[in-house]
């Protein structure tokens, strides 16, 4: 296994824009730093959930994996779009928004996301398990890939709270870029 490409690979997919990264930039424009680190908490631990789960259903479940993908990509799409809405519906002080920013937001995004998914069930197979590797192998190469994945979410939570105050000031901009990169994340799902 090339490692290099691996730990390359990981980052670039886990720091690029998708969902989770577009969310973490939502969670910190709507309810700050703080908000931005539970929801963070989250989607680390469930982008660790999905990667274990995945590194064992990758085992058992070759045969049934591109039906099971076409859901999740299906799932995906409609959420994404879900999402692309709730950028552009009225805001309101109404506490309509008490989920946003929680580690339960953070953890169920991880679940429809299609990146992750994607990312999660391929990861092992193509850079781990080509070489029959051992137990222990595998578990350090699922720490590795999550430590690598909250590297990258902690780079958007940052710039998220640097850039906060542009982000509430020029908010329809934001949501139309916003908008428009989870759009092409859901169309690039099916290519």
């Amino acid at each position: 296994m090339n490692v290099v490409s691996f730990l390359i690979y990981t980052f670039l997919v886990t720091v690029t824009p998708g969902p989770t990264n577009i969310d973490i930039l939502n969670t910190i424009k709507n309810k700050g730093f703080k908000g931005g680190v539970q929801y963070t908490y989250g989607a680390i631990t469930a982008f660790t959930v999905l990667l274990i789960i995945s590194t064992i259903l990758n085992t058992f479940f070759a045969v049934i994996m591109p039906s099971l993908l076409f859901v999740m990509k299906v799932i995906g799409s409609v959420y994404m779009l879900y999402l692309i809405y709730t950028l552009f519906k009225k805001h309101s002080d109404k506490p309509e928004h008490s989920n946003i920013g929680t580690f339960k937001s953070g953890f169920n995004l991880q679940f429809l996301n299609p990146k992750v998914i994607t990312f999660t069930m391929t990861i092992i197979p193509t850079f781990v398990l080509m070489g029959h590797p051992s137990i222990p192998i595998v578990v350090i190469y699922v720490m590795v890939i999550s430590i690598i994945a909250l590297f990258s979410f902690s780079i958007w939570i940052v710039f998220g709270t640097m850039l906060k105050s542009f982000l509430q000031n020029h908010e329809l901009l934001v949501n139309v870029t916003m908008s428009l990169f989870l759009l092409y994340a859901a169309v690039m799902v099916w290519l």
